[in-house]
């Protein structure tokens, strides 16, 4: 089972599922030592590769053909290319989820170094979902960028009406009688005889009531645009705060990247050197089979006494115990490694524990490379950008903002309105002196927390450093340790055979010569773990590649590139 993420644009964020089958085989026909002694890399291609310590569980030398399911997290890569595989929906074989947008991705078994930390890009959950982070940020800036732009709407409206009301006209027909009949007495001068009482006359042609009815149907349209044409620059500080945001997303993401690079580091080489280890607690136990073998025939022969014999027995059993022991480690070395990958079969490390004996440069040269190179120091300027824009924004708190607007009708005689308006903040809302007393503050945080980060990121490299060196020495010493202890070795089992050593003597000479061994693996170890924090410090991990192929000392290793 693989975790991929392809590389598509920006504007992409996707996650998606594969699926493909992979067959690999392992070249068993040929047993080679990886204890003996380191070769230069122009005799790299010589070693051959066995599988039988590491796949205890298979009892071919070939591993069948399995089908192979993968999923792909598609989203935004910093390269900006977008993927032309064909996308499906499948179902993540670890945590049965449904994933969509699919694709296909073929990985061999067998991995370089450079090779899993291709592979690691692309089937990281994490560096996905960072991707996706990233993406959402610049869509983000993207949609602030039109704040200034002009807003044109049309609206359209359509409606029906229907009035039924019964209207009460007493009142108002008491009222006009009233007037008429004031207003005529005050007209006519007294006495008119048979005059008409005109009151009445009008109050009899008005109703008590009326029964109001009305019905129909309106319609309307009209376009109208609101422009803001001064926003006193608020526009440009929320586009670049969030531009700034952007960036320490996309820093956090480096952060995230080369902590899995390193991760990487440190489980491909202790797979391999628990590889090794198993396969030096295998060879050691093969050697005392062959000493307990001895020791039978000569305590059969009378050479040996009893006690003798019952020690190579007991150091034989203790040597299968450590194999088996060892074969275990190895084989949960290299599952943490499958994690890491996410398949659902062992991924076989082909590169090998490597060790330089050229000096590396000066501690500065790496201090260098840290404060102009590492991720920390692009987050704290991050923080810083936002902080600025944050203190322009606050700055706007009483400028106008004036606007154009204007709408009409779309109609056989159209009516409209366009104007100009601005408008000024007097009082309320935030405080525009807290506002930026707030952001001189972070301001001021982030410009501390660059000289802090720098410091710590100084030190860390120079303690980096030291390892490497420290690590490198130590290989180097331990060379004398192993020649001594195998020309020991080799002494006390002719010693055995012409009767002068014991068994115990043998078994000492054995488990010292294990212990030489071991420790020179462990020191190669160390060192290439030491010079991954040292790249990692720098923000530069990839530049341990270029260590890696120019060392001139290479452990053996049990596979290679298929």
């Amino acid at each position: 089972m693989k975790f991929a993420l392809s590389a598509l644009s920006i504007a992409m964020t996707t996650v998606t599922l594969m699926s493909a089958s992979i067959v690999t085989h392992a070249n068993t026909d040929t047993h080679v030592n990886p204890t003996a002694a380191p070769s230069h890399a122009s005799s790299q291609n010589e070693i051959q590769t066995i599988t039988q310590i590491v796949e205890a569980e298979d009892s071919a030398a070939h591993i069948q053909a399995t089908d192979d399911i993968r999923i792909t997290h598609s989203a935004m890569s910093h390269d900006h290319k977008r993927t032309t595989k064909p996308l499906s929906t499948l179902i993540d074989p670890i945590t049965h989820k449904t994933v969509d947008n699919s694709y296909a991705l073929d990985v061999s078994s067998f991995l370089s170094l450079e090779q899993a930390q291709d592979i690691l890009l692309q089937v990281s959950p994490k560096i996905a979902a960072n991707d996706a982070a990233i993406a959402a940020s610049e869509y983000q800036t993207d949609a602030l960028k039109t704040l200034d732009n002009p807003l044109v709407f049309a609206r359209v409206s359509a409606s029906a009406y229907h009035l039924d009301e019964d209207i009460d006209l007493s009142s108002l027909r008491s009222g006009i009688v009233n007037e008429i009949n004031n207003s005529v007495d005050g007209i006519v001068p007294p006495p008119v005889p048979d005059l008409p009482n005109f009151g009445e006359l009008v109050g009899e042609r008005l109703p008590d009531s009326y029964d109001f009815k009305r019905s129909g149907e309106t319609t309307s349209a009209g376009l109208g645009v609101a422009w803001p044409i001064y926003t006193a620059g608020r526009t440009a500080a929320l586009t670049g705060a969030s531009r700034a945001r952007t960036q320490e997303t996309l820093a956090d993401s480096i952060l995230d990247k080369n902590a899995l690079y390193n991760t990487l580091i440190e489980r491909y080489f202790k797979a391999q050197l628990a590889i090794i280890a198993a396969y030096l607690r295998d060879d050691a136990y093969d050697t005392l089979k062959q000493t307990d073998h001895m020791a039978e025939r000569l305590y059969e022969e009378g050479f040996i006494s009893h006690v003798d014999r019952l020690e190579a027995q007991s150091a034989l059993a203790d040597a299968k115990s450590e194999a088996v022991k060892a074969n275990n480690d190895a084989r949960l070395a290299m599952i943490a490694l499958q994690r890491l990958l996410r398949t659902d079969y062992r991924i076989k490390p082909t590169t090998p524990l490597f060790v330089s004996s050229r000096p590396l440069p000066d501690v500065s040269y790496f201090q260098d490379l840290a404060l102009n190179n590492h991720p920390g120091l692009q987050k704290v300027a991050a923080k810083r950008a936002q902080a600025q824009q944050l203190h322009a924004l606050s700055d706007t708190g009483y400028k106008p903002t004036i606007m154009l607007y204007g709408y009409g009708q779309v109609e056989k005689d159209p009516s409209w309105v366009a104007g100009v308006s601005a408008s000024w903040k007097l009082w309320g809302g935030l405080d525009k002196t807290a506002s930026l007393a707030s952001s001189s503050a972070q301001i001021r945080q982030a410009d501390l927390s660059e000289i802090e980060v720098s410091d710590n990121l100084l030190l860390l490299v120079e303690k980096n450093w030291h390892d490497v060196n420290n690590a490198q020495a130590r290989y180097q010493a331990l060379q004398s340790n192993v020649d001594l202890a195998a020309e020991v070795l080799r002494l006390r089992r002719l010693g055995l055979q012409e009767g002068v050593n014991t068994t115990i003597e043998v078994v000492q000479a054995q488990t010292q010569a294990l212990k030489a061994r071991t420790e020179q693996a462990q020191a190669a170890h160390d060192y290439v773990q030491a010079l991954a924090a040292l790249m990692q410090s720098c923000g530069t991990p990839l530049a341990f590649n270029a260590y890696l192929n120019a060392a001139d000392i290479q452990l053996p290793t049990l596979y290679t590139q298929q």
